[in-house]
């Protein structure tokens, strides 16, 4: 090798005053120098028989410092500090004579005045780290030519030009570099690692820092001439050849060895490009064009993207080696043919196995790449039958196809097909451990954005699960429902909304919101659900729910918190039970007046602190009022008061609306396109509607049994009263079964008949027994168990429940159609 590495200089900011960039632009040699701990030189790279005129056969065995002299008397540098002194970017440190002399034992830097050979000094910008590992303790010495950072007309500082080399990669030494490659580069062995180290040692391979926040990473140039010189060359040989004189002669002694890495330095340039390029995105629609972009042109012209139908899905990692059953979906394809001449033939989106005996099938099942250098007629033939009615000889025919496999944890997730046209030069070995590089890291990327998208889905569906699905009428109310998922990263959230069906035609309304994000938050999101959910069913009072609530969070663990809002609407009475634990406020919309104002209610402490008492104000109501019950992220954003949110609340909530999803539609509006929103939101509004007197008929019976008739007789009446008399034989008979078991085994002194007229016809039998009924089986010559499965047998719905004086049991049957 004849140069030394070269770094490409990024913009670096002067010392002094600071206020004038100066931009160091351009590419400078760098010599790569290993010292043993008595100073003896084990390394000396090209770079540095170029820069210091000591071949490497003379440099190898010798004493450094023999090597390298630094001058004695040396002039200030522009900041007046002097050359031998450390010059970067952490204060003084040792001069380079004392480093190279094995007293350093930590990274160190700085800028000397060397005497070569020759008369001329060379001033130079040098930095040392210490290799630890087997064998004899090393010194990793890396010098630059500091004339070189310069431009003609820029006077350059140099305090904060220091490579990063260890920074980067908390490198103690070639052998722990060697172990650690793996991790920074997808698809490497730790025997390609060495390799890679030892090409790092001789050509040199930091990362410069220009400043404490910029780092640049450090391309070798490998010494690698520019088109143009190339092109000069290829007709010098060309006019030596011709006159009989060896080409060898026509090229300086150091061109010979530049060729040998022309192809390795441009190969490792597009995939610091590519890296550069792709999975700046989480999002695996996004990261899969990027994959297919970035290689069209520069590498191929044209590029079709595989995955497999798990990874397209956002299911879990697949499975098991693809076989010819497995389904590909091309989810990408870029080319720089004429525009659509692709897309009728081989559409993106479209979904295909392949048979075993193509390159593709190769890829896939052997996870490595499959260079196929022209395609033939018959190959060509062979790939175009799996394309139904569709001809694609004529767009790959003769043409150098590569297939790369996209892998990840030794999972082929898809392969890209890489085809090149026929007058381009073929794909050959370097090709496809080019590609084989690209695919893996392309894989990686691939395989985050899948594993995001994995999660993401997971996590939503989780909270998606949890989140009831809520009948938009209930008994004398409307309800409708939104919720918003948090704009964070971790969009899953504890906030969730409810409704239960109560005894006497109530229906309890609760929201409530776990404080924290992320799944924990959601899990415990669905423990308190469903414990409200149960304890509703119990026909609890609202205080008395929340201090259970508060108990079982307690029992659950310390950092259980959360704010609860529960509401029992009695549509008959007309009236609100609410208790608050810790939420914000209510809204409450009057009918009459289009009035709305926040329920003052006692606040109360959140669920999970303990041992605080709950309270519960009833409010009274109106057919038409609304109620809207939400959580917090809706109405606070950070940096502004929470006030300012339930003032548009309350604005927004009683604006007209001609449903209630418009006016659920109208409060988010309000709210969230306010900026700074980061909560998730959960919004139930019901419309009180109340149910009229006259729809409701209540009888008092005795634990008689003569009272079973009496029952079915003011049934009969009831709903002929009400023009339901189609109803009333169906309904006599279920009600006299429900009284008589009432009677015979509940021992109750109290017993009551309710029947509601809504949107179902309802019919409740209460009495002061806490005893459930059970649903049993009964065989054809059994006295009891029939009464229940007649009732669950001909009603719509049916169900019991305790309430505080005893239990109620209850059926429901469809009206009829006007």
């Amino acid at each position: 090798m004849d140069r030394g590495s070269e770094v490409g200089a990024a913009p670096s900011r002067g010392a002094g005053n600071g206020a004038v960039e100066h931009a160091a632009t351009g590419r400078v040699p760098l010599a790569v120098v290993v010292v043993d701990r008595d100073g003896l030189v084990s390394h000396w790279s090209s770079g540095a028989r170029r820069m210091f005129g000591a071949p490497r056969e003379e440099a190898l065995g010798r004493h450094v410092l023999d090597l390298l002299p630094v001058s004695g008397a040396l002039p200030e540098d522009t900041d007046g500090a002097p050359f031998g002194s450390y010059a970067t970017y952490d204060g003084l440190g040792p001069g380079l004579e004392s480093s190279l002399d094995g007293r350093l034992s930590y990274p160190a830097a700085g800028r000397a005045r060397l005497t070569a050979a020759g008369p001329d000094r060379i001033d130079v910008l040098w930095w040392a780290y210490p290799l630890v590992g087997p064998g004899k303790e090393r010194l990793l010495v890396l010098a630059a030519d500091a004339d070189a950072m310069r431009h003609e007309d820029d006077d350059v500082s140099f305090e904060r030009i220091a490579p990063g080399f260890a920074l980067h990669t908390d490198f103690p030494g070639a052998e722990e570099l060697a172990r650690r490659l793996p991790e920074i580069l997808p698809s490497m062995s730790v025997g390609e690692s060495a390799r890679i180290v030892s090409q790092v040692l001789e050509l040199g391979y930091p990362v410069l820092e220009f400043s404490q926040n910029d780092r640049v990473p450090v391309t070798p140039d490998w010494g690698v001439p520019r088109r143009e010189e190339r092109k000069a060359r290829r007709e010098r040989a060309a006019r030596a050849a011709a006159s009989g004189v060896p080409v060898t002669q026509c090229l300086p002694d150091d061109e010979g060895e530049d060729l040998e890495y022309v192809a390795v330095r441009e190969r490792l340039e597009f995939l610091n490009e590519v890296s550069g390029r792709i999975g700046t995105s989480l999002d695996l629609s996004r990261t899969i064009l990027e994959v297919s972009r970035a290689v069209v042109p520069r590498f191929t012209d044209v590029a079709g993207t595989y995955l497999r139908e798990q990874v397209v899905a956002g299911e879990g990692f697949p499975e098991g080696v693809p076989d010819t059953t497995t389904m590909w979906h091309r989810v990408a394809l870029e080319h720089t043919d004429e525009p659509g001449r692709w897309d009728d033939v081989v559409p993106v989106g479209e979904a295909m196995p392949f048979p075993a005996h193509t390159p593709f099938f190769q890829c896939m099942t052997t996870g490595e790449p499959v260079l196929v250098p022209r395609i033939s007629e018959q190959m060509g033939h062979m790939i175009a039958a799996q394309f139904e009615k569709r001809d694609i000889r004529p767009l790959i025919t003769h043409r150098s196809m590569l297939v790369v496999p996209l892998k990840a944890r030794n999972v082929v997730l898809g392969f890209m097909i890489l085809l090149r046209h026929p007058e381009r030069v073929e794909f050959n070995d370097m090709d496809r451990v080019t590609g084989a590089e690209l695919a893996a890291r392309a894989g990686l990327v691939l395989d985050n954005a899948r594993m995001y998208t994995y999660q993401e889905s997971v996590a939503e569906t989780l909270q998606d699960s949890m989140l009831p699905t809520i009948a938009p009428r209930m008994a004398g109310c409307d309800i409708a429902t939104r919720y918003l998922p948090g704009t964070l990263l971790g969009r899953v959230g504890g906030d969730w909304f409810d409704s239960v069906k109560l005894p006497g035609s109530r229906t309890a309304l609760v929201v409530g919101d776990v404080m924290g994000h992320g799944l924990n938050s959601a899990a415990m999101m669905g423990q308190l659900r469903t414990a409200v959910q149960t304890m509703a069913a119990l026909d609890l009072p609202p205080a008395q729910l929340l201090r259970n609530l508060d108990d079982l969070a307690q029992r659950l663990g310390d950092n259980y918190l959360a704010t609860c809002l529960y509401a029992v609407y009695d549509p008959i009475a007309g009236e609100l039970h609410i208790a608050n634990a810790g939420h914000i406020p209510p809204v409450l919309v009057r009918a009459g007046d289009g009035r709305s104002e926040l329920l003052d209610l006692p606040t109360g402490a959140p669920i999970g602190v303990g041992g605080v008492p709950f309270e519960a104000v009833r409010v009274r109501v109106d057919p038409g009022d609304r109620l809207v019950m939400c959580t917090d992220g809706l109405v606070e954003v950070r940096g502004e008061d929470i006030g300012v949110g339930l003032a548009t609340l309350c604005e927004s909530a009683a604006h007209p609306a001609a449903s209630m999803d418009h006016a659920c539609d109208t409060i988010i509006r309000a709210l969230n396109t306010r900026g700074g929103r980061k909560d998730d939101v959960a919004l139930l509004m019901a419309r009180l509607n109340g149910i009229e007197s006259e729809d409701v008929a209540v009888w008092r019976l005795a634990p008689d049994p003569v009272e079973v008739g009496r029952a079915r007789a003011v049934i009969r009446e009831q709903l002929h009263v009400w023009g339901l008399s189609g109803l009333a034989d169906i309904t006599e008979l279920m009600v006299g079964e429900l009284v008589t078991n009432v009677i015979r085994h509940a021992q109750s002194r109290r017993i009551e008949l309710r029947l509601v007229r809504g949107d179902v016809l309802l019919c409740e039998v209460e009495d002061d027994d806490h005893t459930l009924p059970i649903l049993v089986s009964a065989g054809p010559g059994d006295e009891f168990g029939r009464g229940l499965r007649l009732v669950s047998a001909l009603s719509r719905e049916w169900g019991a429940s305790r309430t505080g004086a005893g239990k109620t049991v209850w059926f429901e049957l469809t009206l009829p159609r006007s």
